[in-house]
């Protein structure tokens, strides 16, 4: 295929790049994720999580998970800052009577002292104190995170020299977090895996839904790294990076 086609096929990706909560179904067949993390977070949830527990979902994207949860929605409360993804909650949330609250990260939270029984946050942003305080005695955090070498050898591909968007998100400085609010870390653990994409428009794609990732990335600015991703994608098949991912259950004593 020659050089002005891919282009128009990446300014293509790059105009459809937008997010309904958090699907990635455009990628679909064209990139693979390691799912064989050495913990099912929907599992630990299930060891604390309890029918009569007050919960809170912090950053619930369009809610999906929150529901997938089953909880009784009397006792369950959500916050998401995006505004197309808070659209989503109110038409999809508000009406089970699920107690959704807009609120962005750096804001306290819009909740009174000990409300909450558990408080859980996939991939969001939060703050130990402003946990505590919302935390009951004995409530529980418990968060899984995207850690600070998430994508970088894919980041590093299309632009070279990108510092770590997040530089302190790793397993043991949480940690220190938490205890230093008071909190005792229950558990946790860390892992890397694989992520593959087997088309460049699908990176391309992929980079303008996660600026943070890949700040200033468009297909023209990274023309010709995204024709040398091209040519290692001819070699190899594919282009191939890691993620990074860490849990954390801590509690309020």
């Amino acid at each position: 295929m020659d050089r002005n086609t891919l282009k128009k096929l990446w300014l293509a990706e790059e105009a459809a790049a937008h997010m309904k909560g958090w699907d990635f179904s455009h990628l679909d067949g064209r990139y693979s994720e390691g799912q064989n993390l050495p913990w099912n977070y929907r599992s630990v949830i299930d060891r604390y999580r309890r029918p009569e527990h007050r919960l809170l979902d912090m950053d619930t994207g369009g809610g999906e998970f929150l529901l997938s949860l089953g909880h009784p929605y009397e006792q369950t409360a959500a916050t998401e800052g995006y505004a197309p993804n808070v659209a989503l909650c109110r038409e999809a949330l508000a009406p089970l009577d699920i107690d959704f609250r807009p609120w962005k990260a750096g804001e306290a939270l819009p909740f009174p002292n000990e409300t909450f029984d558990l408080v859980l946050n996939r991939h969001g942003d939060f703050d130990p104190e402003e946990l505590w305080r919302v935390l009951r005695p004995g409530g529980v955090f418990l968060t899984q995170q995207v850690g600070a070498e998430n994508d970088r050898e894919l980041v590093e591909l299309v632009l070279p020299g990108t510092p770590l968007p997040f530089p302190a998100q790793y397993l043991d400085r949480t940690e220190k977090r938490f205890r230093k609010a008071g909190f005792a870390v229950l558990e946790g653990a860390e892992a890397f895996g694989p992520i593959r994409f087997f088309d460049v428009g699908a990176l391309v794609w992929f980079a303008h839904i996660i600026p943070w990732e890949f700040p200033g990335f468009s297909v023209e600015r990274c023309l010709p790294r995204l024709y040398e991703a091209q040519r290692i994608l001819e070699r190899d098949g594919a282009l191939a990076g890691t993620t990074h991912r860490f849990y954390l259950a801590a509690k309020k004593i």
